[in-house]
């Protein structure tokens, strides 16, 4: 985990949605998108390096988007991304960027 992390949501996530090479992914490692979900929005960005990690915690602040990344498997990760407008939420593979 990076940061601090929250037990009640620091933001809105709007509409969530997910690709369905994501939703694939995550039944075969028999992980769930609400476990990712729940992770993103308490600030539990996941595997993103200090730089990636500030500019959440910048995006907190100024209404930016807010990206996550989660290692499922040994070869997958997801990756979780909230728009700026705090609209909708998208839960997808890197490969489906």
């Amino acid at each position: 985990m990076n940061g601090t992390q929250h037990t009640q949501a620091l933001f809105s996530l709007g509409q969530v949605v997910a690709t369905p090479a994501a939703l694939e992914a995550l039944a075969t490692a028999g992980r769930t998108a609400d476990e990712f979900i729940s992770r993103h929005v308490c600030g539990d960005w996941g595997d993103l390096g200090a730089d990636d990690t500030a500019k959440n915690q910048l995006s907190l602040s100024e209404g930016l988007r807010i990206f996550s990344s989660y290692v499922i498997s040994a070869t997958l990760k997801v990756w979780v991304i909230t728009e700026a407008d705090r609209s909708s939420t998208c839960i997808l593979l890197p490969s489906d960027y």
